[in-house]
């Protein structure tokens, strides 16, 4: 099986989810037939396969990279981008009543089964309900802090009884204890959906730091990364940058967005920064190598050195890297995986192409 299909529910449960068109498994898995070569969304409304000519995966492009088409009742890439009805309603409730606390018995009440909330938030935000939770908590308790709110006021704002418990929980949490935490430079963060699984995008003051999918394996050190070696306090939240990015991220996978225009501010050595300033000069639809950029920068021997600083990029699509191919034309690594990566050049290209056959057209309409 699929490394990246083994934390999917059991076949036995998606089978179930698949025959009764369960809403609650939206995002969740996505069925592929065999015999039709067509994916759907597990709610689909089309005639339902015999179980053994069906298999699972976790995200929309998997489907892709094994050549099935998107069905086109269910719409399962759109899809992809929204998250079930009932994890919407408990994010609402969250937003009106922030200091609520969900116990399982709670959530329980409500009609959602704790395991499956579990699942579906380490999936799409890498990190439990309550971790999300709590960090959220945490991070009003910041904001508060940086306006000029007590420690103690943060502290019990955010639904802690002790003020030691509050103290510890936020330097687990952020790395610096809450004293400190009004000269600190917050760096929130939000999750995006996308046709090709959930992303993390993350932005201070000055511009978009991170960008990437949540199931990239180097996610994890690039965190640590970016609290340890440049010190910052990350923390759930919205800013200007991170809803310009939403925007134009939905832009670019309607294939309607060329050039971003979201402000960027990226942490890294001389050279790596020089390497992702000619990475972001690629034109749209186009391809580089690393030997390229390397003779670019007046370093022709510095092949290895580009291709390093090209995976040390923490800002997917917009810093495009996926744009970087072997110089014998293969698509060689990628930290998203080669599938997003043909996905997107495919993309590209197709867009490229539909506006280049349109042109003639317009020229006519305004002759």
């Amino acid at each position: 099986m699929n490394l990246q299909n083994a934390s999917l529910p059991p076949r036995n449960e998606m089978v179930r989810a698949m025959l009764e068109r369960d809403t609650a498994y939206e995002g969740v898995f996505f069925t592929a037939v065999k015999t039709t070569g067509i994916f759907c969304r597990p709610s689909c409304t089309a005639r339902k396969p015999k179980p053994e000519n069906v298999e699972f995966f976790a995200h929309a492009d998997e489907c892709l990279s094994e050549g099935y088409r998107a069905c086109l009742r269910c719409k399962p890439l759109d899809a992809a981008a929204i998250a079930p009805d009932w994890v919407q309603k408990l994010l609402g409730a969250v937003e009106a009543t922030p200091d609520r606390q969900w116990s399982d018995a709670q959530l329980l009440a409500e009609g959602i089964e704790p395991l499956k909330l579990r699942r579906w938030f380490k999936q799409h935000f890498g990190m439990t309900f309550h971790a999300w939770l709590r960090t959220r908590r945490l991070g009003m308790a910041l904001g508060g802090i940086r306006q000029g709110e007590s420690i103690d006021h943060a502290a019990f704002d955010s639904g802690y009884e002790s003020l030691s418990g509050f103290r510890d929980a936020f330097q687990k949490s952020f790395h610096i204890t809450p004293g400190k935490a009004a000269d600190s430079e917050p760096l929130l963060f939000t999750r995006l959906t996308t046709p090709l699984g959930p992303m993390i995008a993350m932005a201070e003051r000055r511009g978009l730091v991170m960008l990437e999918f949540l199931d990239r394996p180097a996610l994890t050190r690039e965190l640590e990364a970016l609290q340890n070696r440049y010190g910052y306090v990350i923390a759930p939240g919205h800013n200007a940058h991170l809803r310009q990015i939403e925007d134009e991220l939905a832009q670019y996978f309607a294939g309607k967005l060329c050039e971003f225009r979201v402000a960027l501010h990226l942490p890294g050595s001389e050279f790596s920064r020089q390497v992702w300033a000619e990475l972001v000069k690629i034109p749209y639809g186009q391809t580089s190598t690393y030997g390229a950029i390397a003779a670019i920068l007046g370093k022709p021997g510095a092949s290895r050195a580009v291709g390093l600083a090209n995976g040390h990029n923490r800002v997917s699509i917009v810093v495009p890297c996926h744009r970087v191919i072997g110089a014998d034309g293969s698509l060689t690594g990628y930290g998203g995986g080669q599938p997003r990566k043909a996905f997107l050049l495919r993309l590209e290209n197709a867009a490229l192409q539909l506006s280049q056959l349109s042109l003639p057209g317009m020229a006519r309409e305004e002759a």
